[in-house]
């Protein structure tokens, strides 16, 4: 058999590793274009013999095929075919990378300061990570009044009728409750929400199918307005509430419309991985929780853990949030709680909004097939995924098909009417992804796993359904996996990726610090595969997801003179000659044009105590033309694109003369791009 080159690379020939033995692989690399084949004999062009060096790295010929398949040669960047879009835990930011590469491409600034694109370092920036702490969503220290660290963790791309539309993508903070939007054009952050009655949240964050809303909900219950903190413990049940937060996006600008937004109270359960019914059960909304007991700790005051305490129960509860109803309802029967709209959770109940069905107990995944009809639930207590049925839970719903309820008097479906099937995995299930053949795959944490198995209608017969058909080992303790656009209603099979916690014999001994461990599993054969490792010594990822990379249309260069916040020009961005000085009193205006190698004007003389404002705009038309703008001991630092205008505002409060510069190594006379600031008295 003949395989063209894309045709090893990709993956998706039948048969390809079997190219790698005998002897074939010390003449699979080499020279020529798409057009040249291998098997069989050898590529014209090869100079050196692969197998030779092959095994005298001591590598298998199983090896070379992987990193063959995984391959991305420079220049050629149209053979990553996915991007994915990766939380960075606790640094605070978002990661990208390529696929099948598993290059790192991009760490964008979110919620916390970066460095690099000079994210939170005296731009406008700054503005938008202070607006992302209010009162409304929390108390916050008064010696710490901006929140400059986050734990993300959900990243939710925007999707249109279901499947990802590459304009926009959100992530939450696990720590702090908040939200942020992120603008696929120029991957850069335009805002940060602190959404009001969430002090935390772990795995709400997900858009609807149509982007009608980017849902976020709680983690640990909020501590309910009014209550004394000295005995809401030892009240739980009563001091605390749960939200489900579905904020409105505006279809053009993708930023949260607060006015048309929303949120649901619920019972003070902890709220967990959730996901958007499609399809078949679009308009519902399905969050797992753990810690029904609502168990609160006190090792140290007679009490047990809580890991004790919320495990005490056989089950937990699934919560199901019909949000298409909740819309008809929360203009007339909402109230306002901290500048939100909220359902009191005895409307929500009332008019049908929630409905709780039992889960496995501690359970992390819940999670939406394709078609809309699945909804698959890990309990990491138990070895099963259960497979839940939207079909079956709204026949429920319509008999008043409930076992009991909850003691806020929310009807709980009967476990036998609303479960389809269930499949043994392993050890400790945790979050599932599914392909485009019909298959689940969920991480098993304990076992360090990934599971393959069959759902149901209308991919199998009742006797192909359910069954367990493949696993394949991963190092080590899996949290998270992704299956390329494996969220969506049309997922593109072809890999998953292990998010892996523990890198343990993976890497050379670097510290005590080990980084996480990502595992690239291909999807094209009979039986998975792990193709590649990749640490990621920079952050915790969580949840990730992943696109096609040709969805995403993002701009080489900014069109001249646009404000990255507004992505609209800016009145004060100027041309090449409109460079100025204005004074108005204690104020200097500064407009600045940056260019290889010079900033025009490249002496600014103020008075110490005077506000300094720069407008700076790069003029620049090539892509990749990027001039950096710091001012030693100001603290201040920036990335400016080509095309892109950025404003600098300060009061020059120490006197001294202060030499700019470009950070970004932009030309031969890189080094000669500077200037001078001069503070006097």
């Amino acid at each position: 058999m003949a395989l063209t080159r894309r045709e090893f690379i990709s993956g998706t020939a039948a048969g390809a590793a079997g190219l790698v033995v005998g002897g074939v692989v010390g003449n699979i690399i080499g020279g020529g274009g798409d057009g040249e084949t291998v098997g069989g004999g050898a590529v014209t062009g090869v100079s050196s013999d692969i197998t030779a060096i092959a095994e005298a790295r001591g590598l298998e010929p199983g090896d070379i095929a992987k990193a063959v398949k995984t391959f991305v040669p420079g220049g050629r960047p149209e053979l990553d075919e996915f991007y994915v879009f990766s939380s960075g835990g606790h640094s605070g930011q978002l990661m990208v990378m390529g696929v099948p590469s598993m290059r790192i491409l991009k760490i964008i600034g979110v919620f916390t300061p970066e460095s690099w694109q000079g994210w939170g370092y005296g731009s406008e920036s700054d503005a938008v990570i202070k607006a992302g702490t209010t009162s409304e969503g929390g108390p916050v220290s008064p010696s710490r009044p901006t929140l400059t660290w986050a734990d993300t963790h959900h990243p939710a791309l925007s999707e249109t009728d279901g499947e990802y539309d590459g304009r926009w993508v959100y992530i939450q903070d696990r720590a702090n409750g908040r939200i942020a939007m992120i603008d696929l054009r120029d991957f850069k952050t335009k805002q940060i929400y602190d959404v009001p009655n969430l002090v935390s949240s772990h795995g709400g964050c997900f858009v609807t199918p149509n982007s009608e809303y980017v849902h976020i909900s709680t983690k640990t219950p909020t501590l309910r307005d009014g209550v004394d903190p000295a005995s809401a413990l030892e009240n739980f049940a009563d001091s605390f509430r749960g939200y489900s937060t579905f904020l409105a996006i505006n279809p053009q600008t993708g930023r949260f419309d607060i006015e048309r937004s929303f949120q649901v109270e619920l019972p003070p359960y902890t709220q967990d991985l959730a996901d958007a019914g499609k399809l078949l059960s679009f308009g519902w909304v399905f969050i797992g929780s753990y810690n029904t007991e609502m168990a609160y700790g006190g090792n140290l005051e007679g009490n047990p853990p809580i890991e004790v305490g919320a495990s005490k129960a056989d089950f937990d509860y699934l919560h199901m949030v019909n949000w298409k109803k909740a819309e008809q309802v929360v203009g007339t029967r909402s109230v306002m709680l901290n500048g939100m709209r909220v359902i009191p959770l005895d409307v929500a109940i009332e008019e049908g909004i929630l409905y709780l069905a039992p889960e496995p107990r501690s359970p992390h995944g819940a999670d939406v097939s394709p078609n809309g009809r699945y909804i698959v639930v890990g309990g990491k207590l138990d070895p099963h995924v259960t497979i839940y049925d939207i079909e079956m839970i709204e026949k429920a719903i319509a008999a008043q098909d409930f076992e009991a309820h909850d003691q806020y008097g929310i009807p709980i479906l009967r476990f036998d009417s609303v479960v389809s099937g269930r499949v043994e995995v392993g050890a400790g299930p945790l979050h599932t992804q599914f392909d485009d053949k019909g298959y689940g795959y969920t991480s098993l944490f304990l076992e360090s796993a990934v599971a393959k198995y069959s759902l149901g209608a209308p991919d199998f017969t009742a006797e192909e359904s359910y069954k367990l058909v493949d696993k394949v080992p991963v190092h080590y303790n899996i949290g998270h996996l992704v299956a390329m656009e494996g969220d969506t209603v049309k997922p593109a099979g072809k890999y998953v990726i292990a998010l892996n916690k523990w890198s343990i014999d993976r890497y050379a001994g670097i510290g005590t610090l080990n980084p996480q461990n990502f595992q690239l599993v291909d999807l094209t054969g009979e039986k998975m595969e792990v193709l590649s490792d990749t640490p990621i010594g920079m952050a915790e990822p969580h949840y990730v997801q992943a696109i096609r990379a040709d969805r995403i249309k993002s701009w080489d260069v900014y069109p001249p003179g646009t404000d990255q916040l507004t992505m609209q020009p800016s009145p004060h961005a100027i041309a090449d000659g409109g460079e100025r000085i204005e004074q108005n009193g204690t104020t200097t205006e500064v407009y600045m044009s940056v260019k290889r190698s010079n900033f025009k004007p490249d002496i600014i003389r103020v008075k110490k105590g005077d506000r300094l404002v720069l407008h700076l705009t790069n003029v620049e038309v090539t892509p990749d033309a990027t001039h950096g703008f710091a001012v030693p001991r100001y603290n201040i630092s920036m990335s400016i694109d080509p095309g892109e205008y950025a404003r600098i505002e300060f009061v020059a409060d120490v006197e001294g003369a202060f030499a700019m510069y470009c950070t970004e190594f932009c030309s031969a006379l890189h080094l000669e791009m500077q200037g001078w600031i001069i503070v006097s008295a």
